[in-house]
């Protein structure tokens, strides 16, 4: 069956408690309202079983893994195969003894894992503390066909890399979604926090032009952790059409749906105006493989 040329998607921005099992509950009642609205797609935001516990670096932790198949997504694929939607789950993924991945799910209208991305790249600052946890993803940067048109879902993180965003878009995604946790550290925010927030939203954009393709990042909101180590997360969820025009925007303190139309016929219609993609001199290209030019 052909994809259809609009696909609403919903974004679930929202706040997490202690308890996995109430994060879990919300996102499925997030779900529902979104696709009460007419989504088509709903993408949740990165790890939202939990609070983001990569502020510190605790073994104990790995106890929040799960398999994938596994709890969550047994749950979840049955909301998508009740309402017939695709659901985009952001988990903690337990591999194997000892091999952990931040991983996004997608989970087909029939119930099932269409397939995974896992996080690419991985961050080690104050507060985000990733590498401790994850290993880096080994699965490229994959597609998934639905029968709404053709997504591909990155994590947080891969937000600024424009290698990414491009290898999503030539295979042929209408939509790059983000599953986001990105907040301020409260001693930055007065001097940098509004800089920081429009460097977030300025390269995602720039994605969204230079490819020709929607960009969704979906973010959590809250503070999270002691005030000596906590993170006030700006939400600020929003989708950018292909010129890169913010469509649907969520506020920064409050939890949202954010529900957005992506026409695969105006990303023809950009691209036929501006046709990066034809221009591009893929001859030139091969010195990106290398990590620095001297």
């Amino acid at each position: 069956m052909a994809a259809e040329s609009r696909l609403r998607i919903g974004l679930v921005q929202m706040a997490c408690a202690q308890d996995p099992n109430e994060n879990l509950a919300k996102a499925q009642w997030r779900v529902r309202e979104a696709a009460a609205q007419g989504a088509r797609v709903v993408c949740l935001q990165e790890l939202f079983r939990s609070q983001y516990f990569c502020r510190e670096e605790n073994a104990e932790l790995f106890a929040l893994a799960e398999a994938i198949p596994g709890p969550t997504t047994e749950l979840l694929g049955a909301l998508a195969r009740e309402l017939e939607i695709v659901i985009v789950a952001s988990l903690f993924e337990r591999r194997a003894a000892g091999l952990y991945h931040n991983t996004a799910a997608v989970i087909a209208t029939d119930g099932q894992i269409a397939g995974l991305y896992r996080k690419m790249h991985i961050p080690d600052d104050p507060l985000y503390y990733e590498k401790f946890y994850f290993t880096p993803g080994d699965l490229g940067f994959p597609c998934f066909d639905t029968p709404f048109g053709r997504i591909s879902t990155l994590v947080c993180w891969d937000q600024w890399y424009p290698e990414a965003a491009r290898l999503a878009s030539l295979r042929g995604a209408v939509v790059l979604l983000y599953p986001t946790a990105i907040g301020w550290h409260p001693a930055e925010k007065a001097e940098v926090g509004a800089a920081q927030l429009d460097a977030w939203r300025t390269i995602q954009r720039a994605h969204a032009i230079a490819n020709g393709v929607y960009v969704a990042a979906v973010n959590r909101v809250g503070v999270e952790g002691p005030p000596d180590k906590s993170i006030e997360f700006w939400g600020s969820s929003f989708v950018a059409d292909p010129f890169g025009e913010v469509i649907a925007q969520a506020p920064k303190d409050e939890e949202a749906i954010l529900i957005a139309d992506c026409d695969a016929h105006r990303v023809e219609e950009v691209r036929r105006n501006w046709p990066f993609l034809r221009d591009r001199r893929v001859d030139a290209y091969a010195p990106i493989l290398e990590r620095w030019l001297e």
